[in-house]
C-alpha cells in the first residue's frame, strides 16, 4: 500500500501529525491479525519527515537526486517523445550540456521538466548554454518567460510595452507570495494567507471575475493557478477544502523576494532623484518597504541577500550613492514612532511594536550590506557622542526581539570589524562570508576600554600603566541573574571559581604591552593550559612572562588579598614547572619578580618568593 500526501496533510491542515506512522503501524497489526498482512510505503520530503514519530522497525529510504547518467536517460526520453514537435518548430533537441550547467535544478525531476519546457519554446536554454549565465540570470529568464506566456493568453491585442507592464505586475504578485511565506517563517503559505495579504499589499479588492453559476476565484487562486512551478497541496478537514502553495524549489521564492526588493529600492531612488530637482523635498515614503521588511530578517534566507547583492551590483554610481543616502536616512528614523501607514492591515504574523522596529532596522543594515561597500558606525550614528554604545544598544534590541535562530543568522551574516578612526573607535560593517568556518577575531581590550595604543595613534599619547573595570562583583552576579542570558550564565559558571579566589581577576585589565591588554584571569588560564600540555617552549615562556608582569605591578592598591593569592598561584606553578624552562630562564623570571614591585613593599614579595621557590 502506498500512502502519498503526508506533506500536504501537514501543510494544508496545519495540524500536528506526530502519531501518523504509529497509526499506520496499528493498522498493519490489525490487518495482520485478520490474515491480511500489508506492507505500507509512506512518501514525504525530508523537510517534514521529522514531524512524525517512527514506529518500531521503520525503514527510511532517501531518494537521491538524479545523477548525470539518469538525467541523460530522462533527456533521451523527452527528446524522443517530442521529436515531431521539434522538427515542425525547427528546434534542436535539448542537450545534456545545456541542463547540467544548472545541476541543482537538473537533478530534480520536476525542475528538470521546467527547464525542458522553457527550452521547448525557442531553444532558450540551449542558446544560453554558451552564454555566461548565472543562477540569477536563469531565474529571471525562466520566471519572466512563464509570466509572459500566461499574460499573453489572457491579454490579446495589447502592444508589447503594455504586456511588459502586465508581466511586471504578475512577477510582483508572485514576489508577494514569496514574502507571504518568508514573513511567516515557513516555505509554504495557505490560500487564506494569500487572500489576507495580497489585497492589502496590492491595494485591490477581490481578484477574480464572478458569474451567477460559479463563485469568484480568490486572489490566491488567481495568482497561483497558472504557474506549475508552484506546488499546490490539498486536504479536507471537517468537509472544508484546505490548500497550501509552495515553490517547487525554495530559491525561486528567494529570488523573487530579492527581485521585489530591488525594484522597490529602485522606485525609492527614482522618487528621490525626481524630488532633488524640486524646491520642496518630502520624506522618503517607505511604507511598502516597511511592510515587507518589518516581520522577518532577510538574513534568515541568505540566498535572498545573495540575489539582492548581485542585482544591486549592476547599478550605476549615481543610483548607488542615492540608495546609500536613503537607507542611512531610513535607518536613523527606524526606531522613531511612526503611524501605521497605508499597509497597516498587513499582519502576516503578530509582532509587538518593538519587535517590528528591531526587524526593520536590522533589515535596513542588511540592505546596506547588500550594496557591497563597507560602512561604519560613523555612518549609522553621525550625531551620537558614543557611537559604539549606540551600536551596543541597537544589537541588544535585536537580540531581545529576534527569535534565537534569526539572531544567530544575523550575527553570522554581518561582518563586524573593530577599528580606529583617529582617536575614536569605529566598527566597519560588511558581509561576512567566512562564518561559521572561521573563529571570531581575538578580543582587543585596548579597543574595548577605549584606550588608544602607541602604534595606533599619536606617538606622544601616554597610556596608563594599567586600567581596570571597577564595580562590585556581587552586583555583577546579580545582574547576570537578572538578565537570564544563557551565555552570561555559562561564562559566569566557567569563571566563578577564579573570580571567587581572586577578586576582580576577571574584570581587571592590565596594559603593560603595546600590542595587547590582558586580564589576570586570562593570564592564569593561559599559563595553566601551557603547563598542562606539551606546548611550545617559547609559548610557555611567554605565558610565564605575562603572569610575572601582572604579579609585579598589577592589582589596585587596595587589592592586597587578591595580589597575594595571584602571586602565590604563579610562584607555585613556576616551582612545579621550572625544569621545563631551564635554569637560566627560571632565574630570570625570579629576578624580575623580586625587583620593581611597584605599589607594595619589595620585602613582602621577596619573602613570598623565597618561601615558595626557596633561597637562591
Amino acid at each position: 500500500m502506498l500512502l502519498d500526501g503526508f506533506d500536504e496533510l501537514l501543510q494544508a491542515t496545519g495540524v500536528s501529525q506526530w502519531d501518523y506512522l504509529q497509526n499506520v503501524a496499528r493498522f498493519q497489526r490489525r490487518e495482520a491479525a485478520e490474515g491480511r498482512a500489508v506492507a505500507v510505503v509512506v512518501t514525504t520530503r525530508t523537510a517534514v519527515a521529522d514531524r512524525a514519530r517512527p514506529a518500531q522497525d521503520t525503514v527510511a529510504l532517501r531518494l537521491e537526486p538524479f545523477t548525470e547518467e539518469q538525467t541523460a536517460r530522462w533527456l533521451a526520453i523527452w527528446n524522443t517523445a517530442n521529436e515531431t514537435y521539434f522538427d515542425a518548430a525547427g528546434l534542436r533537441p535539448l542537450s545534456l550540456a545545456a541542463v547540467t550547467r544548472h545541476r541543482e535544478l537538473a537533478s530534480q525531476p520536476l525542475l528538470l521538466l521546467m527547464l525542458a519546457i522553457y527550452d521547448a519554446q525557442d531553444n532558450a536554454l540551449t542558446a544560453d548554454a554558451t552564454a555566461d549565465l548565472d543562477q540569477a540570470d536563469l531565474y529571471e529568464r525562466l520566471l519572466s518567460r512563464f509570466a509572459w506566456r500566461e499574460v499573453t493568453k489572457a491579454a490579446t491585442g495589447y502592444p508589447d510595452s503594455h504586456l511588459a507592464v502586465l508581466v511586471e505586475e504578475e512577477l510582483l504578485r508572485l514576489s508577494l507570495v514569496a514574502f507571504a511565506g518568508f514573513n511567516r517563517g515557513r516555505q509554504w503559505v495557505t490560500e487564506a494567507d494569500l487572500d489576507a495579504d495580497l489585497p492589502v499589499l496590492l491595494r485591490t479588492g477581490s481578484a477574480g471575475p464572478t458569474t451567477s453559476v460559479r463563485r469568484a476565484l480568490t486572489i490566491g487562486e488567481t495568482v497561483l493557478g497558472r504557474f506549475f512551478f508552484i506546488h499546490e497541496a490539498r486536504a479536507r478537514r471537517d468537509g472544508q477544502a484546505l490548500q497550501t502553495y509552495e515553490f517547487l524549489h525554495a530559491t525561486f521564492g528567494e529570488y523573487l523576494a530579492a527581485r521585489a526588493l530591488e525594484r522597490e529600492l529602485g522606485d525609492l531612488v527614482e522618487d528621490d532623484l525626481r524630488q532633488s530637482r524640486r524646491s520642496r523635498v518630502a520624506p522618503t515614503d517607505d511604507d511598502f518597504l516597511h511592510a515587507l521588511l518589518s516581520f522577518s530578517a532577510i538574513s534568515q534566507r541568505r540566498t535572498t541577500l545573495d540575489f539582492l547583492t548581485d542585482r544591486l551590483a549592476g547599478w550605476d554610481e549615481q543610483r548607488r550613492n542615492a540608495l546609500r543616502a536613503i537607507l542611512l536616512d531610513l535607518f536613523r528614523r527606524a526606531l522613531e514612532p511612526r503611524d501605521r501607514g497605508r499597509f497597516a492591515d498587513y499582519a502576516p504574523t503578530p509582532l509587538s511594536v518593538p519587535a517590528r522596529h528591531a526587524v526593520y532596522s536590522a533589515n535596513l543594515v542588511l540592505l546596506l550590506v547588500a550594496m557591497g561597500s563597507p560602512f561604519t558606525t560613523n555612518d549609522l550614528f553621525p550625531e551620537a557622542d558614543d557611537r559604539i554604545e549606540e551600536w551596543r544598544r541597537l544589537t541588544l534590541l535585536w537580540k531581545s526581539q529576534l527569535r534565537p535562530d534569526a539572531w544567530s543568522r544575523l550575527v553570522g551574516t554581518l561582518g563586524v570589524q573593530r577599528d580606529w578612526a583617529g582617536e575614536h573607535r569605529i566598527l566597519v560593517l560588511s558581509r561576512d562570508r567566512t562564518w561559521p568556518d572561521t573563529n571570531a577575531p581575538a578580543s582587543d581590550l585596548y579597543w574595548t576600554r577605549d584606550v588608544l595604543t602607541v602604534d595606533k595613534g599619536d606617538p606622544e599619547f601616554v597610556r596608563g600603566s594599567f586600567s581596570w573595570i571597577q564595580g562590585n562583583d556581587r552586583l555583577r552576579q546579580w545582574q547576570t541573574n537578572f538578565h537570564c542570558d544563557p551565555l552570561d550564565d555559562l561564562a559566569h559558571h566557567a569563571l566563578e571559581p577564579l573570580a571567587t579566589a581572586i577578586e576582580d581577576a576577571v574584570t581587571m585589565v592590565h596594559g603593560y604591552w603595546d600590542d595587547r591588554a590582558i586580564s589576570a584571569a586570562q593570564s592564569l588560564i593561559t599559563l595553566w593550559l601551557r603547563v598542562s600540555v606539551d606546548s611550545d617552549p617559547d609559548e610557555l615562556l611567554d605565558a610565564f612572562r605575562i603572569a610575572v608582569e601582572i604579579a609585579r605591578r598589577g592589582f589596585p592598591p587596595t587589592g592586597v588579598d587578591a595580589r597575594r593569592t595571584y602571586r602565590t598561584i604563579l610562584l607555585r606553578t613556576l616551582r612545579d614547572h621550572r625544569d621545563r624552562l631551564g635554569p637560566t630562564q627560571a632565574a630570570a623570571l625570579r629576578k624580575r619578580l623580586e625587583t620593581g614591585t611597584g605599589t607594595d613593599e619589595p620585602a613582602e614579595l621577596a619573602t613570598l618568593v623565597e618561601s615558595i621557590l626557596g633561597a637562591d
